[in-house]
């Protein structure tokens, strides 16, 4: 009767240890509520590896609970994430560069790639075989206080053509491609995206890569430099997840299409159009980068160098003071 006894004792504490070994886990696993600011739309193609991360559970696996909001364009992203309205936001490499002479204090934690995002694209019978035979045409910007416009300025001035010498037009994000598929622009400074939606509409174009004449830059996470210095593993694995979903871009696009129809609802109809967007991604943005994500610092000084000399910004910074690679080794 006393072992009888005993043993009942012992069983009860072991089996409240049981239950709350057994809720530990289940605690530990509440993921971490995180808003990521996007400078447009998040049902773009150009937002694929984000979208993929968050189809394919990899925000999840890091323990986020991502929700994404759109911001009005990659500075208002910098403002907001620079301000401590956000921990993390989408931009261009570019963004910094931009607004750091204005004490915004953010910086990219991760480039979306070793090419440009935006490319010059003219219709196939134009006559256009690049930025040298621009002068007297008209051309299509998102907007002229805009990346597109910076990147179309720059391929320009490698030709010896200033803004004098083209036609350009801030014609919005819709307008910028709907002009120049009814023939009322000879050209765009275009994003994938909107070479897709050309080629959909039964458009031949010539593609001439933004690289080959002037080094803009691809897509790039960017947060604040209070956020980096007091909670950089969650910057860490923000930056881990969405370099996966570029990844799987990069590995198989047609696979990753599928992926994304299945998630993005907006986009559910249109698989060869992704597909396509993807390929153009993978050709023109995606490649060239020994570590994936990581910044090269003497192309963002020729960059910031640019932007100075064309009046862009009215100071330059230390490089180093626009970037950081420690989350992408």
């Amino acid at each position: 009767m006393k072992l009888q006894k005993y043993t009942k004792l012992a069983i009860a504490p072991a089996l409240m240890l049981g239950a709350a070994l057994a809720l530990a886990p289940v605690q530990k696993a509440a993921a971490e509520d995180v808003t990521y600011l996007l400078p447009a739309p998040a049902f773009l193609p150009a937002f694929g590896p984000w979208m993929l991360a968050q189809a394919k559970g990899y925000y999840k696996a890091e323990g986020l609970n991502v929700k994404f909001q759109r911001a009005r364009g990659g500075v208002d992203v910098a403002k907001q994430v620079g301000a401590g309205n956000a921990v993390i936001g989408g931009g261009i490499g570019d963004t910094p560069v931009i607004v750091r002479p204005n004490g915004i204090p953010v910086k990219a934690v991760a480039v979306l790639g070793g090419g440009s995002l935006v490319q010059l694209i003219a219709h196939a019978d134009s006559g256009i075989n690049g930025p040298a035979d621009l002068k007297g045409k008209t051309v299509t910007a998102l907007s002229l206080q805009d990346t597109t416009y910076y990147a179309l300025l720059g391929m320009m001035a490698n030709a010896g053509l200033s803004r004098k010498d083209v036609n350009v037009q801030g014609a919005g994000p819709a307008g910028v491609w709907k002009l120049f598929i009814a023939g009322k622009a000879d050209a765009m400074a275009g994003v994938p995206d909107w070479i897709g939606i050309a080629q959909a509409a039964g458009k031949e174009v010539k593609i001439f890569p933004a690289d080959k004449y002037f080094k803009s830059m691809a897509q790039a996470i960017l947060a604040s430099d209070k956020v980096i210095k007091n909670n950089p593993l969650l910057i860490e694995r923000l930056v881990r997840a969405t370099l996966k979903g570029m990844k799987d871009i990069m590995v198989d696009p047609e696979a990753a299409a599928q992926v994304y129809v299945g998630h993005v609802k907006k986009n559910a109809k249109k698989l060869k159009y992704i597909t396509n967007v993807f390929k153009l991604y993978n050709k023109y943005v995606y490649a060239g980068q020994e570590t994936l994500g990581a910044m090269d610092e003497a192309r963002l000084a020729n960059l910031q160098n640019f932007y100075a000399k064309q009046g862009i910004i009215r100071k330059k910074v230390p490089v180093k003071d626009l970037y950081t690679n420690q989350f992408v080794r």
